[in-house]
C-alpha cells in the first residue's frame, strides 16, 4: 500500500508520460516499457540500482530499438569499469562520423559526475525510453543525436551507502562524490588528472557536441525553489552566443515553471554560509567546472542543480523535465545553434590581439527578490559553539533577500598574434594535455638562436598552503615582456588562430585561474634550486659596492627606505647576488612564451 500511493503521489506531480511509464510487472508489457524500466521505477522511485543496472539497461535499450539506439564503451575506470554511453537518434547518426557527414546536432547529458547525486541516470533512462516511444518531446529524435552517459564517476558510483548524502533525501543507497583515485571530475575538466576524464574528452572530441549538460544535485538550506538551470555562455565567452544561451536558459525554466517547478537562473547557495538574510550572488565558473569549461570551446553547457531536499520522485522528475525540454529545445533551434557556434569558431580564429577575459567578477549591485523559504530561527548551539540556524519547513514564508546577479570581466590579457611555444624541455608533457583536448599544435623542426618572443617573469609568487585535487596550486603576478631566446629543435608552436583560442589561452595564460601553471604544472619553474653561502654574498657584495657606483647608490636607497629589506640579512645579501653571473635568470620566468610569428 504504502509503494502504490508513493507511484500514486509521483505520477500526480508528473507528466502523462511519467504516469504511463509506471512500473510493470506483466509479462505481456511491450519491451520498451516493462523490460526498459529501472530499480528506481519498479521501487516506486525510492531506490537506484548498482551499475549493473547501467551495463544490462545499456544493451536493452540497443536490442529493442537497434536502428535508433548504439550503446558503447568509451572508457575503462581504474578500477577496470565500462564506461558506457548511448547515442539515440532517429537520423541513422549512431558514430560520431554518421553525425558529422549528416550535419546533425548532437547533445550530451551526463549524469553520475558525483555519483551520490544520481537523479540524472534515473530521470535520463526514463526520458529516453519516453522519447522513443514519442511519449515525450515527439519527433525530437528526428532532429539529433542525444548521447546519454547514464554515470560519469563509475567506480564512485559503486562505493554505495544509506549515508553518503546526509543533506539528501533519497534514495535509499547512493554512490559517492570522488572516483576511486579521489578525484572530483567537477574540477577536472582543464588539467584532466582523471582516466574518467581523458575518457570524457576523446568522446567530446570525437562528437563534438553542441551542447553539454552536467546534472547535479545542489547542497544547501532549506527552502522552497526545487531547481537551479544555469547556462553558459550567459555571462563569459563569445558574445553571440551569449544570447542563444540566454534564450535557452529561459526557454527550459519557462517548460520547468509550466510543469509546476520554481526553477532559478543562479546556483541557491546563500552569499554566507547558514545565513539566509546574505541572499545570493550569482557568478561566472571557472574551467575547472563543465560550465565553464565549454563556452572555451564555444560551446553550450548547461548545469542542473535539483534541491537535495525535496524527496527523490520530486528530483527525478524534474530532472526527465528538464531532459525532455532540451530535447525539444535542440530540435526546434539545433541547427541555428550550428551556425552559431561555427561563426564563434570563426571569430575564435581571429582572436590574435583581442582582449581576452582569464577572470570575471559579480558586482556590488544588488537587488531586493521576493525567495520563497521556511521559517526560521537562528541561535546559539551548545555543539558548534557558533550560531546555527533551524527551519521550520511546515511553515512557508517569503524571504525579501538581496541577489547580486551582475557578472562583468575582470583581468583581461590580450591574445598573443602568432600564438605561444612550448620549450622542448616541456613538450612532451604539454603536449600530451593539449592533445586530450584536441587543441592543435606542431613541432619546430630547427632551431632559432634569436628569436623574438614574449616572455613572463613573475614578480610575486604565492604557492597553495596545501594540497587540492593533487596539486600544490601558485598564483602569480607579473606581465608579458618583449624578449629575444633561442628555441630548440622540438619546441612546441600553439597557433591561436584556431577554434579552441580560447582555450589555448585558458590553458596557457600564467594568470588564469584554472592555467597548467596555476594547477602547479610548471612550479619547479618557481622554485630557487641554487645558492651562494652567505660569507660568498658578502664577498661579492663588498666587490660590487667597490666597483660600481650606481648600485652602491641603489642598494644605500633601498637601505633608507624599505624597512623590511633593511632589516632582512638575507634580502640584502639577495640584492647583490641577483646582479652576479651565478644568478639562475630562468629563475621565476615561466617556461611558455608567446609570439608573433606564425610558424
Amino acid at each position: 500500500m504504502i509503494r502504490s500511493a508513493i507511484l500514486l503521489a509521483f505520477a500526480a506531480t508528473s507528466s502523462a508520460a511519467a504516469l504511463a511509464a509506471a512500473p510493470s510487472a506483466s509479462p505481456s508489457a511491450s519491451p520498451s516499457s516493462s523490460s526498459l524500466s529501472t530499480v528506481s521505477e519498479r521501487s516506486g522511485f525510492q531506490s537506484t540500482g548498482r551499475y549493473a543496472e547501467v551495463v544490462d539497461l545499456c544493451a536493452r535499450f540497443q536490442k529493442a530499438y537497434p536502428k535508433q539506439v548504439r550503446c558503447f564503451e568509451f572508457g575503462r575506470t581504474p578500477e577496470g569499469r565500462p564506461m558506457l554511453a548511448l547515442a539515440v537518434s532517429r537520423t541513422g547518426a549512431l558514430t560520431a562520423e554518421q553525425a558529422k557527414k549528416k550535419g546533425v546536432p548532437v547533445m550530451l547529458i551526463q549524469g553520475g559526475i558525483h555519483a551520490g547525486e544520481i537523479d540524472g541516470k534515473d530521470a535520463g533512462f526514463l526520458a529516453l525510453r519516453e522519447a522513443l516511444e514519442n511519449k515525450a518531446a515527439p519527433g525530437a529524435l528526428d532532429q539529433q543525436v542525444l548521447l546519454f552517459v547514464p554515470v560519469f564517476n563509475v567506480d564512485g558510483h559503486e562505493r554505495f551507502g544509506k549515508y553518503n548524502r546526509p543533506n539528501q533525501r533519497g534514495p535509499v543507497e547512493m554512490g559517492w562524490r570522488t572516483t576511486a583515485q579521489n578525484f572530483n571530475l567537477n574540477r577536472d575538466y582543464v588539467k584532466a588528472d582523471a582516466p574518467e576524464m581523458q575518457a570524457m574528452l576523446a568522446l567530446v572530441n570525437a562528437w563534438d557536441p553542441l551542447a553539454y549538460v552536467d546534472l547535479h544535485v545542489t547542497d544547501g538550506a532549506k527552502f522552497q525553489p526545487d531547481v537551479s538551470i544555469q547556462v553558459e555562455p550567459v555571462h563569459g565567452g563569445d558574445e553571440e552566443l551569449k544570447r542563444a544561451g540566454s534564450a535557452l536558459q529561459s526557454a527550459v525554466m519557462a517548460d520547468l515553471k509550466a510543469q509546476g517547478s520554481d526553477p532559478k537562473p543562479y546556483y541557491i547557495s546563500f552569499d554566507k554560509e547558514d545565513d539566509p538574510t546574505s541572499g545570493f550572488v550569482d557568478s561566472m565558473s571557472t574551467p575547472r567546472f563543465s560550465t565553464g569549461y565549454f563556452p572555451m570551446r564555444n560551446r553550450f553547457a548547461m548545469l542542473v542543480e535539483t534541491h537535495s531536499w525535496k524527496d527523490y520522485p520530486t528530483r527525478v522528475r524534474i530532472t526527465r523535465n528538464t531532459i525532455v525540454s532540451l530535447l525539444s529545445q535542440v530540435a526546434a533551434h539545433g541547427k541555428e545553434w550550428q551556425k552559431l557556434t561555427r561563426d564563434a569558431d570563426a571569430r575564435a580564429v581571429a582572436m590574435g590581439g583581442a582582449d581576452f577575459p582569464l577572470s570575471y567578477r559579480t558586482t556590488f549591485n544588488a537587488k531586493s527578490i521576493q525567495f520563497p523559504g521556511y521559517e526560521y530561527t537562528r541561535g546559539y548551539s551548545e555543539i558548534s559553539g557558533g550560531l546555527m540556524t533551524h527551519y521550520d519547513e511546515s511553515k512557508p514564508q517569503m524571504w525579501t533577500v538581496p541577489l547580486r546577479d551582475e557578472v562583468v570581466p575582470d583581468y583581461k590579457v590580450a591574445a598573443p598574434r602568432g600564438g605561444y611555444v612550448i620549450p622542448a624541455a616541456f613538450a612532451a608533457q604539454v603536449g600530451a594535455k593539449l592533445k586530450q583536448h584536441g587543441i592543435s599544435f606542431k613541432t619546430i623542426g630547427a632551431d632559432q638562436m634569436s628569436a623574438e618572443v614574449e616572455t613572463f617573469r613573475a614578480t610575486k609568487t604565492k604557492f597553495g598552503t596545501q594540497s587540492f585535487e593533487g596539486h600544490q596550486a601558485l598564483a602569480v603576478e607579473g606581465e608579458w615582456a618583449r624578449e629575444r631566446r633561442s628555441l630548440v629543435q622540438g619546441a612546441l608552436f600553439v597557433p591561436i588562430a584556431q577554434p579552441k583560442a580560447r582555450l589555448v589561452m585558458t590553458m596557457l595564460e600564467p594568470r588564469g585561474a584554472d592555467s597548467l601553471l596555476a594547477w602547479g604544472v610548471f612550479n619547479n619553474a618557481f622554485e630557487r634550486k641554487e645558492y651562494m653561502e652567505d660569507y660568498v654574498a658578502e664577498e661579492v657584495a663588498r666587490d660590487q659596492l667597490e666597483t660600481d657606483p650606481a648600485l652602491r647608490a641603489e642598494f644605500q636607497k633601498k637601505v633608507d627606505t624599505d624597512a623590511e629589506f633593511n632589516k632582512t640579512p638575507a634580502k640584502r645579501l639577495e640584492f647583490f647576488a641577483k646582479r652576479h653571473s651565478s644568478w639562475d635568470e630562468r629563475y621565476n620566468l615561466y617556461p611558455v612564451m608567446r609570439t608573433a610569428q606564425k610558424f
